[in-house]
C-alpha cells in the first residue's frame, strides 16, 4: 500500500508544472474583429515592432517574432513607425492610453529603453508581467480600421533562442 502511495506521489509530482505566463488587459473599446498572435510566438521572441499612428489614434500594428513578421491588423491611414529590438532584448512593461480606441502606446525593453507612439490623451493603463524574469510573447485583441483593444501575454524568454 504504501509503495502505491508513494508512486502515485511521484506521477503527481512530476505532472505539476509551475506556469509563469500571464495576461495583462484587454485595454481598449469594445469594437474590432479578434486577432491573437499566439502561433506567432512559436517563431521566435518579439524582435521589432510596426506601429502605423495618425493624429489621434493607434491606427494598426505588425509584430516580428524572430525573423517572421505577424499579420499586419488594423487600418492603412497615417504614418509607419518601425523599432527593432537589439538581440536578447525584451519587452516587459507596456502601458499606454484608451478612449474607445488605443490612442497610445509605449514599450518598455529590459534595456531600460522606451518607444513611445501616439497621444496622450485618454484613460491610462499600465500592463506588466505578474512573475519575475518574464517577457512579452505575444499580443491580442480587437482591430477594424484602427486598433480597438489589446492584450498583453506574458511568460519566460524561449530558451531556444
Amino acid at each position: 500500500m504504501f509503495a502505491l502511495l508513494a508512486l502515485c506521489l511521484a506521477i503527481a509530482g512530476n505532472a505539476i508544472q509551475v506556469s509563469r505566463s500571464s495576461f495583462s488587459g484587454e485595454y481598449g473599446g469594445g469594437g474590432g474583429k479578434r486577432f491573437s498572435h499566439s502561433g506567432n510566438q512559436l517563431d521566435g521572441p518579439i524582435t521589432a515592432l510596426r506601429v502605423r499612428v495618425n493624429w489621434l489614434f493607434i491606427v494598426g500594428l505588425q509584430v516580428r517574432y524572430g525573423s517572421q513578421w505577424s499579420d499586419y491588423v488594423g487600418g492603412s491611414w497615417g504614418d509607419l513607425e518601425e523599432i527593432f529590438l537589439h538581440p536578447g532584448e525584451s519587452v516587459v512593461q507596456v502601458s499606454g492610453k484608451y478612449k474607445l480606441y488605443l490612442r497610445r502606446l509605449v514599450f518598455t525593453t529590459d534595456r531600460g529603453r522606451h518607444f513611445s507612439f501616439g497621444k496622450d490623451t485618454g484613460t491610462s493603463f499600465n500592463a506588466a508581467p505578474l512573475h519575475p524574469r518574464t517577457v512579452l510573447r505575444y499580443l491580442s485583441g480587437r482591430a477594424g480600421a484602427l486598433i480597438d483593444a489589446l492584450g498583453f501575454h506574458w511568460d519566460a524568454y524561449p530558451g531556444h533562442c
